[in-house]
């Protein structure tokens, strides 16, 4: 988990995204609503990304949840989130 627990669950998705971005040496600032893949992320990155996701938030992202709709945007993985913590 990062070290801000409380920090609000777009922020803590988008240092999940700038550390993929920095282990690729991808000096970038991403918005909330900019396309993940245009920013540089791989689709491995992006498989990486929900893995973290899970453990970051403590959730199991079901299969069908698992597209590139879902994971385009910092936004679009703080929606997925906050609907997956709701369900608990």
């Amino acid at each position: 988990m990062l070290d801000r627990p409380n920090a609000d669950s777009e922020e803590r998705v988008a240092v999940l995204v700038r550390r993929l971005l920095a282990k690729r040496a991808i000096a970038r600032v991403v918005a909330a609503d900019d396309d993940l893949g245009a920013s540089g992320l791989s689709s491995l990155d992006i498989v990486s990304l929900m893995l973290s996701v899970e453990a970051e938030f403590g959730v199991r992202i079901p299969d069908r949840q698992m597209t590139p709709a879902n994971f385009r945007t910092i936004a679009r993985i703080d929606a997925l989130v906050r609907d997956l913590l709701t369900q608990r």
